[in-house]
């Protein structure tokens, strides 16, 4: 990991989840500093996967996650005609539209890990073959999982810059703080 992630107070899980959810985040938003909409939409290898079609997967994959847990619907919610879709940039969608949708979901998952009365609250999983049938997972796992859901979306988009212009993650974070 490029950053330092801040401890919490002395048993503050709550926060520290919250910290390291946070700080894989910036992974993949430094992941598109400094490019155009067309350099970021680019796919520079064999892979289908450009930077700004990572950054709105782990926004709404991070929105799927945050509904299930709520139990609501996913007003975002993708079928097998549109799953695509949700790895590209459409019509009037920007790199910076993306980014501020991410972070009203980035806040709501905040608020529900700091005020669900306790982490070991469940929710159930849905209905999919890769999962046990009539599963709960907690919100410790929540909050655990996003961090390796969008730690494993991170490391793409670090070898797709790379592959871009040659910056690494070092080179982002300074080039954030600059």
């Amino acid at each position: 990991m490029v950053t330092h992630v801040p401890s919490e107070a002395h048993g503050d899980e709550r926060g520290a989840l919250l910290n390291f959810i946070e700080a894989q985040r910036g992974a993949v938003r430094r992941s598109v500093l400094g490019l155009t909409e067309e350099q970021a939409a680019s796919r520079p290898s064999a892979s289908e996967l450009s930077l700004s079609g990572l950054l709105k997967h782990v926004a709404e994959t991070e929105l799927g996650w945050l509904r299930l847990a709520q139990q609501q619907p996913n007003e975002r919610q993708r079928t097998e005609e549109t799953w695509a879709d949700g790895f590209r940039l459409e019509r009037d969608e920007t790199i910076q539209g993306v980014l501020a949708f991410w972070d009203g979901v980035a806040k709501e998952t905040e608020e529900l890990l700091r005020t669900v009365p306790s982490l070991d609250d469940t929710f159930p999983l849905p209905d999919a073959p890769w999962y046990p049938r009539d599963a709960r997972v907690s919100m410790r796992w929540l909050g655990m999982h996003l961090v390796e859901e969008i730690a494993r979306h991170a490391g793409h988009a670090d070898i797709i810059r790379e592959s871009l212009d040659g910056k690494g993650a070092f080179d982002l974070v300074a080039l954030e703080r600059a």
